[in-house]
Parts: C-alpha cells; sequence; structure tokens
C-alpha cells in the first residue's frame, strides 16, 4: 500500500511541517538540503505526521502496553566472574609500577 500523497491530496489538508522547520531538522542534522530536497522531505514528514494524526485516533485505552508483538522468555544466568584478572600480567608493560598500581606523574600541585 503507498502511503504517499499524490499532489493534489497534498493540497487538501493543512501542511504539518514548515519549511524553516525542515532547514532547522536538516542544520541539526548536517544536512545540505537544495530546494527540491527540501520539498520532498517536506512532503515525505507531511505524510508522516499526517499518518502519525490519523493514528492518534485511535481509541488504545483497552491494549496493554508492549516491547514485543510475541511473549519473549529471556534467558538468565547467574552473574559471576569466571575470569579473574591477574595483576602481573595486567601490569606487566607498565611504565612504572607502585605494587598493584600504575604510577603516574603528579598533575596538581
Amino acid at each position: 500500500m503507498d502511503w504517499r500523497p499524490r499532489p493534489a491530496l497534498a493540497t487538501l489538508h493543512a501542511v504539518k511541517i514548515s519549511r524553516e522547520e525542515i532547514r532547522h531538522v536538516a542544520l541539526l542534522a548536517r544536512l545540505a538540503l537544495d530546494p527540491a530536497q527540501e520539498e520532498a522531505m517536506a512532503t515525505t514528514l507531511d505524510a508522516i505526521l499526517t499518518y502519525m494524526e490519523k493514528l492518534a485516533e485511535l481509541d488504545t485505552s483497552g491494549v496493554e502496553p508492549t516491547a514485543h508483538i510475541v511473549a519473549l522468555d529471556a534467558p538468565r544466568r547467574e552473574d559471576r566472574v569466571l575470569n579473574t584478572p591477574d595483576t602481573d600480567a595486567l601490569l606487566a608493560n607498565a611504565p612504572a609500577r607502585d605494587g598493584d598500581f600504575f604510577r603516574v606523574p603528579k598533575i596538581i600541585e
């Protein structure tokens, strides 16, 4: 099903997004749009916003909020450390060492 508005239908309803808003969003997204691209973006976003407005008219009061269409059973495992760190191996290439810590130059006087 093609949800994009036809040119004749696009003129029948009020525009949901202005050219200034298109330019502002393009600026925030760091997009350089030429006038033809601005027009295409305006048409597309206007169609999306019109469709969202149509969806907002639906009564969803009896619909439970969902994150997935089907119930997912997420497998869980015990949270335990399996690979304990070897301090000597971790500090083997350190330029300076102080016990089990890296030695760094003092930066605060």
